[in-house]
């Protein structure tokens, strides 16, 4: 009934932990991903998760996107969802839905990360996660963005430096 679905992880905010000794944001030491504790919370236990990077997006070049587009045009499974940092998660579902039609066609890419690290509290991350799990699963094929409680289409994803969101 439901389409098979791969989360592909690419690091951002919504990974990061407190490092007490730098006194800063990081990625855990042994590269773990909260992924599988999120979907653990949520009772969510069949996505199939495939880590590609642990990255902040601010440092990610073409070569990061293409071998995102090149893992998610692999997948067997049509419904995707790729976990990636705020600061250029428009960047990059605009650089996918540019290669859209050529590697991924027939598949639904849905992009989602955090405001704020899942690692400290009140974190945005299992909200987004999970309507980008849902998203991936009903719509059409073509690539978005899930964010604050809305989906957006590539070419309208774009994070509000003003009020701390994604607005169209």
């Amino acid at each position: 009934m439901y389409p098979a679905l791969r989360i592909i992880v690419t690091g951002g905010t919504l990974d990061k932990v407190h490092d007490m000794k730098n006194e800063s944001l990081g990625f855990s030491p042994d590269g773990a991903s909260h992924i599988p504790e999120m979907l653990q919370v949520g009772r969510c236990y069949f996505p199939t998760i495939e880590r590609v990077l642990l990255k902040d997006s601010l440092d990610f070049t073409d070569e990061d996107r293409l071998a995102i587009l090149d893992v998610c045009s692999k997948a067997n499974e049509t419904a995707l969802v790729v976990t990636h940092g705020t600061g250029t998660m428009g960047q990059t579902a605009r650089y996918l839905d540019d290669h859209f039609k050529d590697h991924l066609a027939g598949k639904t890419l849905v992009l989602t990360g955090a405001m704020r690290p899942f690692s400290l509290s009140s974190s945005d991350g299992e909200f987004n996660l999970g309507a980008a799990i849902t998203a991936a699963q009903i719509l059409e094929p073509g690539v978005y963005g899930a964010m604050n409680g809305r989906i957006f289409s590539a070419d309208k994803l774009n994070k509000n430096l003003d009020t701390g969101r994604f607005d169209e």
